[in-house]
């Protein structure tokens, strides 16, 4: 609880500088101001907008609510955002899947790119591929040979449309492995069928599973960064085991309905870069298992971009398919 004190009360100065649309710095916020996350608590994203808005309303002097709208892989919650009026009062706290979406969905009735508006990076994550400790591997090698010696007998499961999903499904299509799919709501729920066996496969953020895989509750056997996680050093990467391709960062970030103010979003960037530059806030956030990813709005910007390429790239190897 203290580690998360500690970054929100960092990161508070940086919607006190965040004037809506319409209105002045003065009369911001006048009514309880609410972040939505599209997904169901205790996932990644979850975590991060509770370490955000942590202690946030006695800074304010308004409420601010985290409301988890779940539901169609993040599409619910997003589509909800996209809809609010750009007054300050209804932000997103996003994340890959805005950018996954694109290339799963065509006939969405909003756009989970230009209906936002890049405010702000927060961090970014990685991923890690566990098995439930029933499952006879300690080695990607081990666990591919298993697999397919036994075809439809594994199950893995996550929120349909986002990272881990099409990861998983990328991680089937490449090593020819027959693991049956199962959709969740979320990461939280997929999580604890996976603890309890219902399950054996899984992959989620480094945030959510680190303390699971040291905990022995759960067996890593690789990590999509770019190089190992300095927790876990015996734990080799995707591409060290032969997986090249996989991405290798998570995002995630502060957005706005479309059509709010440039000026707006250039004083919260400027006051969210400042704080994240400073070596105890990146120590904090580091705890946390993230690492924090200072940017202008055009860079976040171009990240968004850039993933959607990426994404559309990886879902189509992957052979997802959803309507």
């Amino acid at each position: 609880m203290s580690r998360m004190r500690g970054v929100s009360n960092v990161l508070v100065a940086l919607l006190v500088l965040w004037l809506p649309a319409t209105g002045s710095a003065q009369s911001y916020p006048n009514r309880s101001i609410k972040v939505v996350v599209p997904f169901p608590a205790g996932g990644p994203t979850d975590t991060i907008a509770r370490v955000v808005t942590q202690d946030l309303a006695l800074d304010l002097g308004q409420s601010v609510v985290v409301e988890n709208v779940s539901g169609a892989g993040g599409r619910v919650g997003c589509k909800v955002v996209a809809r609010s009026p750009p007054d300050g009062y209804t932000l997103l706290l996003g994340g890959t899947s805005n950018t996954i979406t694109p290339a799963l969905y065509k006939n969405l009735d909003y756009d989970p790119v230009n209906d936002f508006a890049p405010v702000a990076a927060i961090a970014t994550d990685s991923e890690v591929l566990v098995v439930h400790p029933s499952v006879p591997s300690t080695t990607l090698t081990e666990f591919v040979r298993y697999a397919k010696d036994n075809p439809g007998k594994l199950s893995s499961g996550a929120a349909v449309g986002i990272a881990p999903h099409v990861m998983l499904e990328l991680f089937r299509a490449r090593t020819g492995t027959n693991i049956v799919f199962i959709p969740y709501k979320g990461a939280a729920p997929a999580i604890a069928d996976l603890l309890g066996g219902q399950i054996q496969v899984h992959m989620s953020a480094k945030s959510v599973l680190l303390p699971l895989i040291k905990s022995g509750k759960v067996r890593a056997l690789a990590v999509t960064s770019a190089e190992r996680w300095p927790e876990l050093p015996d734990v080799p990467t995707m591409r060290e085991s032969g997986l090249k391709g996989f991405p290798t960062a998570l995002w995630f970030g502060l957005l706005a309905p479309a059509g709010t103010a440039t000026a707006v979003i250039g004083k919260l960037n400027a006051a969210i870069n400042a704080r994240l530059k400073a070596p105890e806030t990146r120590a904090v956030i580091g705890r946390l298992g993230l690492d924090a990813r200072p940017l202008t709005p055009e860079e976040f910007g171009a990240v968004l971009t850039d993933d959607v390429k990426l994404w559309r790239q990886v879902t189509e190897e992957s052979g997802v398919k959803l309507e």
